[in-house]
């Protein structure tokens, strides 16, 4: 199977070297990417294409925050304001606690979600993509920014995705709930959102009953796990779970929102991954629903993150490892009966 990557250096310019969503978390994948994978320029997402997701005032609010309302000093090359801008040199503000800006993060952002798309449309034409993009997305609702996430990539790229076939499904095994994902097409019958993350972290929700409302009621699936699951509880509710539900709606196109921080050495996350489990993760997605897969960056900054993505590529391109799955923790056998009634696979 044909597979690329989407990235570029437009995604360096936002950034803030002390945070741990930061450029250099992008760096590290790029430099253990195979060789052989092409390399695609970033695009840039139409006003027409984040309207599809994000309200019209939302991003006229979040332009102008990025623009004008920041705590940022133009530089010069001694450090004085007011200088003539040098690429980096922006102190970035915040928005909220945990979510910085500076006045080209607008952009940057219009490119992760452009890029998203484009990813999205080589995997409709039988190429596997990953969109290796910054900043993340899921945790960006229609009308607000959290998490790191400043526009919701995948979610932009699902919503582009529905004037071109007719279901989507997302997959999200990021350790983090995609609220913001989940929250944009709650009500939607076209679109099924699944996520596998961690139970009882940020940004606390994803439980059990969150299934969708109205026409879009059993399109939701949340599968939260306790700290320290290993491959063996992730293969079990995809394979029990997951896998069946999407198989269900016979969807036309699968992304899947792919944050490695769920590797064991992840310093935002506690599950016990390791990077050949992502592939295998990648692999059973793959081989289970037969369609191509376009994938864009969530979470992850740990060490092992480059060799997590390598290993994602390994799966796409159809190698396989032998593997020997752990058995799952008994917390996760006694959910997924629970899970299974819920969803109507019982």
């Amino acid at each position: 199977m044909k597979c690329s990557a989407i990235t570029g250096p437009i995604f360096e310019r936002h950034n803030r070297t002390d945070h741990v969503e930061c450029q250099d978390r992008l760096l590290s994948i790029l430099a253990r990417l195979p060789a052989d994978i092409p390399l695609l320029p970033p695009v840039i997402a139409t006003r027409e294409d984040v309207e599809r997701v994000h309200k019209p005032g939302y991003l006229k609010w979040l332009e102008s925050q990025c623009v004008r309302n920041v705590d940022y000093a133009y530089l010069d090359e001694f450090g004085c304001r007011g200088g003539y801008f040098a690429q980096n040199t922006f102190i970035a503000g915040f928005i909220d606690p945990n979510t910085y800006i500076n006045p080209l993060s607008y952009e940057v952002a219009l490119y992760a979600a452009g890029s998203s798309i484009a990813a999205m449309e080589r995997a409709l034409d039988g190429e596997n993509c990953f969109a290796l993009v910054r900043p993340p997305g899921h945790h960006a609702a229609a009308d607000w920014a959290m998490g790191f996430c400043l526009l919701n990539n995948t979610a932009v790229a699902a919503a582009k995705a529905l004037t071109l076939v007719d279901r989507v499904a997302i997959i999200d095994w990021d350790d983090h709930h995609g609220n913001g994902t989940q929250d944009i097409f709650y009500g939607n019958d076209r679109v099924t959102y699944c996520s596998v993350h961690e139970e009882d972290v940020f940004p606390n929700t994803g439980t059990f009953e969150e299934t969708g409302t109205g026409a879009g009621q059993g399109h939701t699936v949340n599968a939260p796990l306790q700290r320290g699951c290993t491959i063996g509880d992730y293969a079990a509710v995809f394979t029990e779970i997951i896998l069946p539900v999407i198989e269900r709606r016979k969807p036309d196109c699968v992304i899947i929102s792919a944050g490695q921080d769920i590797l064991s050495d992840d310093p935002v996350g506690n599950m016990a991954l390791v990077p050949a489990d992502v592939g295998y993760l990648t692999g059973l997605v793959q081989d289970t629903l037969d369609l191509p897969l376009a994938l864009v960056l969530e979470g992850g900054y740990g060490p092992s993150q480059p060799e997590a993505v390598a290993a994602i590529f390994s799966a796409l391109k159809s190698e396989r490892q032998k593997y020997s799955l752990p058995q799952p923790l008994q917390n996760t056998r006694t959910r997924i009966p629970l899970m299974k009634k819920i969803h109507g696979l019982a």
